[in-house]
């Protein structure tokens, strides 16, 4: 296999193969993040041609979040079952025939189906838990900083996707722009089906960092039910108050990030006067600054009090948010809100990941994490719907944005409650 040649010739270079998997999952994470990403760009352009209200598409976006978050839990499952390979190929392929399907869309009972159910199921099975898991079985050092690269994946996919997206859409309709990203999922299957491999031990290797000389055994075959080993880990770690600290402030991760300003920070520059091509721009001028930052924030969590980095990276996007409705959208004050919002965009994963790993364990982190992403989408389902119904009803945004702000202080304050060194959970 290409895999197994590839490992040799990195070996003979003192390359591990941990970085190709790297590489690999990064690629796929990138194409699943300009698949969630897509819809903000699609608001205006479904509204002008079928008629759909901003509070019905956002209830289809709203549907995929949730699902994108509850799929992650049993992802990890699946994953343990069989193979992180064929879960990431699934969920390719569920999200490539939702978006080919949508092109002859006509129903709001359509779009719910196929972008609020479909793709939040197939990008459910590909979501941060990929990263996750690929980190702690790949990595005994630096898992921090790979954790970073992963989750920042998402910024990149936002950086090459969503401009593009914009610009397609405004000069030959969003059904081309669709097959964009369709293009993408079958560049990104066709590494994974060529390149990913599920743990080292099945190249011969150990963990990078691992300083032992033989390859580690393969664990107990993982055949307890889907369903049992997803809800026990959710039943044991749900007695536990770290956990439901970790679920709340995630689920204001994703109230303030992926369900307001990922869906709807472009029509609210449309409000503003704001071209769609220029505001696809400013969210990737986010994704840049989001990319160091959240890369950054694994090679700070590795070393410094991964509460205290919670407290400042909420705080600050609180205070980021509050600016924006006074920015007055100018260009000077959107780039400052691109810059300091950005930079913390999603920089709250690799500590959220270390507290959970420190907690509960690396076998059972995953699918624990995965509770915890599902909490994430949740408060991004909440927001999207939210915020949408907030445009169709008051006539403006702001009042979601305000919302979000008071919420981001409030997980500043609540994370701090986190014992510095909390007692790992029984197993």
């Amino acid at each position: 296999m290409i895999s197994t040649w590839l490992a040799s010739a990195l070996a003979r270079r003192d390359i591990h193969y941990g970085w190709v998997m790297v590489g690999v999952t990064f690629l796929t994470a990138l194409v699943s993040a300009g698949a969630v990403g897509a819809p903000g760009v699609f608001i205006l352009p479904l509204q002008q041609e079928f008629g759909w209200t901003t509070a019905e598409i956002s209830s289809a976006l709203s549907i995929r979040f949730i699902l994108f978050g509850l799929m992650a839990p049993f992802a990890a499952a699946l994953m343990n079952r069989y193979g992180l390979r064929n879960v990431a190929l699934a969920g390719q392929v569920i999200i490539a025939a939702s978006l080919i399907g949508s092109v002859a869309m006509t129903q709001v009972w359509q779009l719910v189906l196929l972008w609020g159910v479909a793709v939040g199921v197939g990008t459910g099975l590909t979501a941060l838990v990929l990263g996750a898991t690929v980190a702690a079985r790949w990595f005994n050092h630096r898992r921090g900083l790979v954790v970073g690269i992963l989750t920042a994946s998402v910024a990149t996919g936002q950086l090459v996707f969503l401009p593009m997206l914009a610009k397609l859409t405004e000069l030959y309709g969003w059904r081309v722009a669709l097959m964009l990203l369709c293009v993408g999922l079958g560049v990104a299957a066709m590494g994974v089906l060529l390149m990913m491999r599920d743990r080292p031990g099945d190249l011969g290797l150990r963990p990078f960092g691992d300083t032992g000389s033989e390859p580690l055994p393969p664990p107990p075959p993982a055949n307890a039910p889907i369903m049992a080993a997803a809800l026990g880990a959710l039943r044991d770690a749900a007695k536990t108050r770290v956990f439901w600290i970790l679920f709340a402030t995630f689920f204001i991760c994703g109230a303030s990030t992926n369900g307001l300003i990922q869906v709807h920070l472009i029509p609210l520059c449309a409000d503003f006067g704001i071209p769609q091509v220029q505001a696809a721009g400013l969210l990737a001028a986010m994704g840049i600054f989001d990319f160091v930052g959240t890369i950054l924030s694994g090679w700070l969590s590795d070393r410094y009090d991964n509460r205290w980095l919670l407290f400042w990276y909420y705080g600050l996007r609180g205070l980021s948010l509050l600016f924006l409705p006074f920015s007055d959208f100018t260009f000077y004050g959107l780039s400052l809100f691109a810059l300091f919002y950005g930079l913390d965009w999603i920089a709250t994963v690799p500590p959220t990941v270390r507290l959970t790993a420190q907690k509960f364990g690396p076998e059972r982190a995953g699918i624990v994490f995965g509770w915890i992403f599902a909490g994430h989408q949740l408060g991004a389902a909440t927001a999207a719907f939210g915020a949408g119904l907030s445009r169709t009803v008051l006539l403006s945004y702001l009042p979601a944005f305000f919302v979000a702000d008071a919420l981001c202080i409030i997980a500043a304050l609540i994370v701090l409650t986190i014992s510095k060194h909390p007692r790992p959970a029984a197993a």
